[in-house]
């Protein structure tokens, strides 16, 4: 795949994306809005790709939504009825594309350093592991630009750290480090520096894709699920995926790696 504004290669089952506008410290103009939730759904819908990491080229992760494009979204038609529903659809519109990574088959991870800044947080808080660099810096920034954050990070991040550190960090816009990070539970793990954390990622991912691919979608399927239901509803929901899934060739190989001990071979 080509893109404008994003890189994307993808080799033995895992996808790297990495958001590819070093200059702008990866702020996401209307292209790369655009670009990155095609990315993502042809990445889904690729029965080759296991695991997706995504990452941003230059010195960032992501510095939030291009000011630019900010101030052009105040632009609207002459009637102010029609202006705040023109607005209104173009937000649904950004939150689909975060929700984009959510909805991904595959686990998606964020590999953050630098800035992780405004709609940054948006993406790294929708995908479902999270690692950084000591010195990465993770900001809730909308409150400081007299805008109350709206695609996403103050629906996943409660249910990432707790309501309480999300309420502060939304109401403050203050800086958390990599390391404070790991401690709030937003982070998965931390490493020293961007090269570190791009080994340790990659060697997570390639672990990640030699598991059984329908029983990895089906977890994370399942506990985003349970996120959203009630317990009743969730084990309902992981009945009908198992009664669909479990007799598969994946369990046949998973059976005969280990009778045989040897690493089981899983087909796309």
């Amino acid at each position: 795949m080509e893109f404008e504004t994003l890189t994307v290669e993808a080799k033995d089952g895992v996808a790297q994306l990495r958001l590819d506008r070093p200059a702008q410290a990866n702020a996401l103009n209307r292209t790369l809005w655009s670009e990155l939730r095609t990315a993502v759904d042809a990445l889904d819908a690729d029965p080759t790709v296991r695991v997706v990491v995504i990452a941003g080229n230059g010195k960032h992760f992501c510095a939030g939504i291009d000011l630019e494009m900010l101030g052009s979204l105040r632009a609207g038609a002459d009637c102010a009825g029609r202006a705040a529903e023109a607005l209104r659809r173009t937000i649904l519109d950004l939150q689909d594309v975060i929700t984009s990574v959510e909805r991904c088959r595959v686990p998606v991870i964020a590999a953050v350093h630098g800035a992780c800044v405004g709609a940054g947080m948006d993406l790294a808080t929708a995908c479902d592991l999270r690692y950084s660099t000591e010195d990465a810096r993770f900001v809730v920034k909308e409150i400081d630009m007299a805008v109350v954050a709206d695609v996403g990070v103050l629906q996943r991040l409660p249910r990432i750290v707790g309501e309480g550190v999300t309420r502060e960090l939304a109401y403050t816009g203050r800086t958390v480090s990599g390391g404070e990070a790991l401690g709030l539970r937003l982070v998965n793990g931390v490493y020293p520096d961007a090269e570190a954390l791009a080994t340790g990622v990659a060697e997570l991912a390639a672990s990640l894709a030699a598991k059984p691919p329908l029983a990895l979608r089906g977890t994370k399927h399942a506990i985003t699920y349970a996120r959203d239901h009630t317990v009743a509803d969730a084990l309902d929901q992981v009945a009908t995926w198992n009664a669909g899934t479990l007799i598969s060739a994946d369990l046949d190989e998973a059976l005969a790696a280990a009778k045989e001990r040897r690493p089981a071979v899983y087909r796309d």
